[in-house]
């Protein structure tokens, strides 16, 4: 048999992809895609907080500490809110915070978060003078809004989970509240790869919020409970 010519070889190179073979690839590129945009989002929250995260010992003053809310078991604190408690008290008792503001969700009957944790608080050295309480932080955003719109916060300690910090720095930064983070530290558990999954999601609110800024499920009117603290501590 004569053996084929060298354009026929070329030809036979040429030849296209079997079209499963084409589509199988631009599903992976476009899989590819996907994912470099849905992580682009979380890219940001690290870049805005890259140089505001400190730990407790290394945390610089400010007048007010912002703990944000993580849920509660059987009325108390989660095990992972009661450690961003402990991080509040412990930078209270070394002086570095005046106030401490929970923030936390009370939308229905029952279930209290900013009343747990100020007894949680108060039970480990924190007077209730040195506790507010908004009842109305039903995510990050509106967390961060209230802080600066409602209790008149301008700057503060934030305090969360390694794996939520970054966010909650870069949102309250966004809502104008000059801010530096304190991530704690906790068992790598079903719950902490949870929360860290999570965020990847969350992120991308989060763009959403910085960009549009809506305005929280609730703001209501102006709140002294701050500012009542300060100037009685300046007196």
């Amino acid at each position: 048999m004569r053996a084929p010519r060298l354009t026929e070889i070329a030809r036979r190179a040429r030849k296209p992809l079997p079209r499963t073979v084409r589509a199988r690839r631009r599903a992976v590129q476009a899989v590819m895609a996907g994912c470099v945009l849905a992580l682009l989002p979380s890219a940001w929250t690290h870049v805005v907080a890259a140089d505001r995260l400190r730990t407790t010992a290394g945390a610089p003053s400010a007048e007010v500490a912002v703990v944000f809310g993580a849920g509660l078991r059987n009325g108390r604190p989660t095990p992972y809110l009661a450690n961003r408690l402990d991080a509040a008290a412990e930078l209270y008792r070394a002086g570095k915070v005046k106030v401490v503001l929970v923030s936390g969700d009370n939308s229905r009957t029952g279930y209290d978060e900013p009343d747990a944790m100020r007894t949680y608080l108060t039970a480990h050295g924190v007077p209730g003078e040195r506790i507010v309480s908004d009842f109305a932080g039903f995510d990050t955003w509106d967390s961060c809004v209230r802080a600066k719109e409602i209790f008149g916060v301008h700057r503060a300690v934030l305090i969360s989970q390694g794996f939520h910090i970054h966010r909650a720095v870069a949102l309250c930064e966004a809502a104008g509240v000059d801010s530096y983070g304190v991530g704690v530290a906790d068992a790598h558990d079903a719950t902490w790869y949870y929360g860290g999954t999570r965020e990847v999601f969350a992120a991308g609110k989060a763009v959403l919020d910085a960009v549009f800024e809506p305005e929280p499920r609730f703001l209501g009117p102006k709140e002294e409970g701050v500012s009542r603290v300060l100037a009685a501590l300046a007196d």
